[in-house]
């Protein structure tokens, strides 16, 4: 068993007992800094991550393989990359980059196993008469034409 393969199931055992919490990233340097990225269905914070790092920890030998291990929530900044995360972040604003290189922001009204539902305000021109007028646009985005997808925060 590889020395990430025995990481990965310390991980997988720690994340049994903590279903709320998920696995966003974990790599391995080859000076062997594990580093692990995890969210929650409601949110992580510092005492999760101390669990899962004494999880972890405390089941691997220094004298076998030394090592150094950053446990850490995934920050605001990084992109979405699983549905649960989709799912926990309804109700707030995303920054979406497509496959054909359209970038929408707008609010995220739904999540299911294969699409998410955006959903905005635009400045049309009127379809009779002159000036403009205010349109509720609705979109439907499936995960495959996803680029990118980010939590714009506001506060």
């Amino acid at each position: 068993m590889t020395f990430k393969e025995k990481v990965q199931g310390l991980i997988d055992d720690a994340l049994t007992a903590r279903q709320d919490l998920f696995l966003v990233n974990l790599s391995i340097s080859d000076a062997f800094k594990i580093s692990i990225d995890l969210d929650g269905d409601n949110g992580i914070n510092l005492q999760d991550c101390i669990e899962i790092s004494r999880v972890i920890e405390g089941n691997l030998d220094r004298e076998e393989q030394d090592f150094s291990l950053e446990v850490a929530s995934a920050g605001l900044s990084s992109p979405l990359k699983f549905v649960r995360q989709y799912v926990k972040n309804i109700g707030r604003t995303l920054k979406v980059k497509t496959t054909s290189s359209e970038e929408i922001e707008a609010k995220l009204t739904a999540a299911d196993d294969e699409k998410i539902t955006l959903e905005w305000e635009a400045r049309e021109p009127k379809k009779v008469g002159k000036g403009k007028e205010t349109v509720d646009k609705n979109v439907a985005i499936l995960y495959e034409d996803i680029k990118e997808a980010i939590v714009i925060v506001s506060f």
